[in-house]
């Protein structure tokens, strides 16, 4: 089902309810949370953005697997100092009503998290600044100030996703079925079919086509009107 965006606002300024059911949100980063992609960005800098643009599309589209993909990414990178991640933090924008989302859902007392194939380099300080203290994502391996072209640690792939959203809930004593999924790529997949209410926003087509609900975007917030009307 797709829910067109509303031509009003939503939350605390706008006409919804907020609904009296306390839930969980957990929400992709890369073209969900944020604008772009996390290692488009930084192989940009290392002279393989075409390339590695063209790998994030069709994993994207779910014709990759995930993990074997992002691993062939990161190998591009090896070699660049872990400077240029500085400049990559400073290209990233948040999605439009991104932060509006957020600033509404903790101010009802609902739990927040970001679970990213990207990075804690660059998801962490954009959690930090919108107030999610629940992040997952992966680690960019550094030896003396330069990337080395490897992940350190398990790879954040779509099972893991899913993972970490059980791992949420059962820590903040939310139940399966009020916790929300957010995203837009193939690798947000088993998140989405295993939340109460999994959300396409913006999404690939195989995304929409099975998640419960799919937001055309641009705006984030309109997650809101769909969490008052469920």
């Amino acid at each position: 089902m797709i829910i067109p965006m509303p031509t009003t606002p939503t939350g605390p300024t706008g006409p919804t309810m907020p609904s009296s059911r306390r839930r969980l949100v957990v929400m992709d980063v890369d073209s969900t949370f944020i604008t772009a992609e996390q290692i488009d960005l930084i192989a940009a800098h290392a002279g393989t953005g075409d390339l590695v643009a063209a790998i994030t599309e069709r994993a994207m589209r779910g014709e990759l697997d995930f993990a074997h993909s992002l691993t062939e990414r990161v190998a591009t990178l090896a070699g660049l100092p872990v400077s240029v991640l500085d400049e990559v933090r400073a290209q990233v924008r948040t999605a439009p009503g991104a932060l509006e989302l957020v600033r509404e859902l903790l101010a009802r007392g609902w739990p927040v998290a970001l679970v990213s194939g990207g990075f804690h380099e660059i998801v962490d300080p954009i959690a930090a600044r919108a107030g999610i203290t629940l992040v997952r994502a992966n680690r960019l391996e550094a030896i003396g100030g330069v990337l080395t072209g490897r992940v350190s640690g398990p790879i954040v792939d779509r099972a893991a996703k899913a993972r970490h959203l059980r791992e949420f809930a059962a820590a903040e004593g939310i139940d399966l079925a009020d916790t929300v999924a957010v995203g837009d790529g193939a690798n947000d997949l088993d998140m989405i079919a295993a939340a109460g209410l999994g959300v396409a926003f913006a999404a690939k087509p195989v995304v929409a086509a099975q998640a419960d609900v799919a937001l055309p975007g641009p705006r984030l917030d309109a997650v809101l009107a769909l969490l008052d009307a469920n």
